[in-house]
């Protein structure tokens, strides 16, 4: 403060003094990851195959049963029925992969070719019980009532009674062949397809957007083909792979029992079969396709599992 000439009090000016810049760092540390943040990722687009080596096993497992459907020449070159007197219970080598059985025949090339027929018949089962469990889900969920109470007493009937003794009842009654075989296990699962489309139809149902369409007058056969299927899907999709291991284990049982594909053919089941009686001295008759009928159901398990891991809530 200063005094004027005429004695009042005069404040002293303030000198403003432009900011020194601010020069950025040269050297800048390394951003710190919070502990909740998800691991950085190393390896760019190979990451997520080398964090799951078994997803990408089971991947390529299932991928070359269905190329030995596709094409079994280009993996066997040997033909499956013809015997050869000179290679009788001849053990795995160079020459024949898994070895021969009492006939002198190929046990790999037996064992591509009848994937052909077992695989077939699996698909052919999970079409049919994935298309039937499904429509029987979804009215049962949608309509309600009287409806859903008749569909869900005889889905718990079939659910009562155990998968392998229902299809050889129903083999029973339609004959034998790998065609009754697929129908008849086809029949077996239908009530799984039917509980979990059921489920997912009662919570879609619930949610507001359907509510909404409801509320607007919409059609209820407009609900449930544009609204209520298509988001009760994920969970009935995710369960093919897993009902298709165990048909694949269900058929060859049937096979093994002799109610599926006749001799010769290469069902496998029938393979694992043939070589019962020869366990003491020739185990690989036996041994290598049933560990080919395991590699395939962990296989498709372990892929049923992971889809599952992705429909479900984040």
């Amino acid at each position: 403060m200063t005094i004027d000439s005429d004695g009042t009090l005069v404040a002293d000016p303030v000198l403003v003094t432009a900011p020194e810049p601010i020069t950025p760092p040269t050297h800048l540390p390394p951003p710190t990851r919070s502990p909740g943040a998800p691991p950085r990722r190393r390896f760019g687009a190979l990451n997520p195959i080398l964090s799951r080596p078994g997803l990408t096993l089971a991947v390529l497992i299932v991928v070359l049963a269905i190329a030995w459907c596709v094409v079994p020449g280009l993996f066997a070159s040997k033909d499956p029925y013809l015997p050869d007197s000179k290679a009788i219970l001849v053990g795995p080598s160079v020459e024949h992969l898994f070895g021969t059985d009492r006939l002198g025949r190929d046990i790999y090339s037996r064992t591509v070719h009848g994937a052909v027929i077992t695989l077939s018949a699996t698909l052919l089962a999970v079409a049919i019980a994935f298309f039937i469990g499904t429509v029987l889900g979804a009215i049962a969920g949608f309509v309600g009532g009287a409806v859903e109470l008749v569909i869900m007493r005889v889905v718990d009937v079939l659910l009562s009674v155990p998968g392998l003794l229902l299809t050889m009842v129903v083999v029973s009654a339609l004959g034998y062949g790998t065609l009754n075989v697929a129908i008849a296990v086809g029949v077996s699962a239908v009530a799984n397809f039917a509980r979990v489309m059921r489920a997912e139809v009662l919570r879609v149902v619930q949610a507001d957007y359907v509510e909404a369409a409801a509320s607007i007058g919409t059609p209820r056969l407009i609900i449930l083909t544009r609204h209520v299927l298509p988001n009760s899907l994920s969970s009935v999709v995710a369960l093919v792979p897993l009902q298709f291991g165990a048909a694949i284990l269900a058929i060859a049982a049937l096979g093994f029992l002799g109610f599926g594909a006749p001799p010769p053919e290469p069902e496998w089941g029938l393979l694992v079969s043939e070589g019962r009686d020869l366990l003491a001295i020739a185990p690989w008759i036996s041994l290598l396709p049933g560990l080919v009928i395991l590699a395939v159901v962990l296989s498709s398990n372990r892929i049923s599992r992971e889809l599952q891991s992705e429909a479900g809530p984040r």
